[in-house]
């Protein structure tokens, strides 16, 4: 008789079934399920995984990759370094290391990210378990946000987590709002009056009652089910900019606590690190109670990310992306692929 065996949806997770008694291939791949929950550009979840004995690599699966809005892959970079840094949380969690990894190991494979190993450490911290908890809370709220004020000691707390990844953390300040929500609605004029934008866009858009495990679902938009079946042809049809700008502007300026994380310089070794810092921010604010969302336009648009530095006084660096953070209502979590599809044998 055939059994057929259980998909590993990572939704699903949960710490007792970690394999205590099994190889370390097993519990790799069990710890896989908290790193592929992590956030990527239009849910694409651009990451590929494999393990062989002690030692896990992340390959950067460019089949997802988003060649208008992301031509150089630094989202998507920015994404797998996201994953790495709930896989590190994970290990941690289980009483393994979390710093024997490599990045970019191999000059002569740009695919491959970084290399992981496991290897047994001491036991869980407090602040660890705080994260680890997060992983599967975590979630995107693009609808606005509470008129509550996040706490002073909680925002240098986020600034002092993405330092520690390698990050920047810049907390934009009233003085500066109006300036960056007009980058921000200034970046969606531009990409809607792009048609190759929009076209890519809609094709990463769903209905609400989609099985599509990747791409976003139209509720996301704030599409109730039968509008989300015509929001990929109203995207990919009508230029919409001016409204959609209209909407960011006031997200920004209302928006609790905006922010712009970034790096020094632009490189896959950056992105990577912004993604960890990213993540470990991300997950801070879920433990605090706070959800958030991308307002990343200005990051997108090449004429738009300089004047973006110059806005907050960090000239001549790296803004990578841009963040709000408020008290919001609870929506429902982007779907995912199973940790089999994420597998590659090499």
């Amino acid at each position: 008789m055939t059994t057929t065996k259980t998909p590993l949806a990572p939704r699903n997770v949960s710490p007792p079934e970690f394999p205590e008694g099994g190889d370390a291939a097993e519990k790799l791949t069990f710890l896989l399920r908290y790193a592929v929950l992590a956030p990527s550009g239009h849910n694409t979840q651009p990451w590929l995984f494999n393990v062989e004995g002690e030692t896990l690599a992340l390959y950067a699966d460019r089949t997802q990759a988003l060649a208008v809005v992301d031509p150089e892959d630094r989202a998507l970079t920015i994404s797998c370094g996201a994953a790495l840094f709930n896989l590190r949380v994970a290990l941690r969690r289980f009483g393994y290391r979390d710093d024997t990894y490599d990045l970019l190991p191999d000059p002569d494979d740009a695919d491959l990210l970084a290399g992981v190993g496991l290897v047994e450490g001491e036991p869980a911290s407090p602040d660890v378990e705080t994260l680890f908890e997060a992983i599967p809370k975590r979630r995107t709220t693009r609808a606005a946000y509470e008129e509550r004020d996040v706490p002073a000691e909680f925002k240098r707390e986020l600034e002092s987590d993405a330092a520690r990844e390698g990050a920047w953390l810049h907390l934009v300040p009233d003085a500066e709002r109006a300036t960056i929500a007009e980058l921000i609605a200034e970046g969606d004029r531009a990409q809607m009056a792009d048609k190759r934008f929009r076209r890519e866009l809609a094709a990463w858009v769903h209905p609400n009652r989609s099985q599509a495990r990747r791409g976003m679902r139209g509720y996301g938009f704030g599409f109730r089910d039968l509008m989300s079946h015509a929001g990929p042809l109203v995207i990919r049809t009508f230029d919409i900019g001016k409204g959609q700008a209209a909407k960011d502007r006031e997200l920004a300026e209302r928006s609790p606590l905006l922010s712009v994380l970034g790096t020094e310089v632009d490189s896959p070794r950056e992105w990577l690190a912004a993604g960890q810092a990213m993540e470990r921010v991300l997950l801070r604010a879920s433990a605090h109670g706070l959800t958030s969302s991308f307002l990343n336009q200005p990051v997108e648009v090449d004429d738009l990310r300089p004047r973006l530095a110059e806005a907050i006084g960090r000239g001549g660096e790296q803004p990578q992306l841009v963040m709000r953070f408020g008290y919001g209502p609870n929506v429902a979590h982007s779907p995912r692929v199973s940790v089999e599809d994420v597998f590659i044998k090499r």
